[in-house]
């Protein structure tokens, strides 16, 4: 399993900021922008509560099955794909919705004596705050789930995951 590159992440939410960005200038001249949904902040960060609060309790089942605690619950490795697998869409989602509220945000910002605008102008800002929680706890799951590497592994760029 291949680990989450930052600078992908970095490079869709600057592709789809620009693009919504673009996007929006363009609605707005037809019509009115659609408004930022209240909610869009919520849900992105329950997404990210549930990633650290599962990279917690993964952690501590780990750090537990090490110091060979009798009560330990092991981690199960195909759950453990799973998770980072579930990281790992939620933080490639995150990237590309924080994007989009920035750029809609950043068009935002032109306007923001027009009471209306700058409610909006705020959920996005924070829609995109929250999708940078997001993609830091999908990384922090990533590296709780990591194995170590092998030494003699002659292919050092790919990292392996549980």
């Amino acid at each position: 399993m291949r680990e989450l590159r930052i600078r992908m992440l970095a490079g869709v939410f600057v592709v789809a900021g620009v693009v919504s960005w673009a996007g929006a200038r363009l609605w707005n001249s037809v019509g009115t922008l659609p408004s930022v949904p209240l909610a869009a902040p919520i849900v992105l960060a329950v997404i990210a509560v549930v990633l650290l609060a599962t990279a917690l309790s993964i952690r501590a089942r780990l750090k537990a099955q090490r110091e060979r605690r009798p009560e330990a619950k092991g981690v199960d490795p195909l759950m453990a794909a799973r998770a980072v697998v579930f990281g790992q869409a939620s933080a490639l989602v995150a990237a590309l919705v924080a994007g989009m509220y920035g750029g809609v945000g950043a068009f935002l910002l032109e306007s923001l004596d027009i009471p209306a605008r700058r409610d909006q102008a705020v959920y996005a800002g924070f829609s995109v705050l929250a999708g940078f929680g997001v993609i830091a706890a999908a990384i922090f799951l990533e590296h709780v789930c990591k194995l170590p590497e092998d030494d003699d592994d002659s292919n050092s760029g790919a990292a392996s995951a549980a």
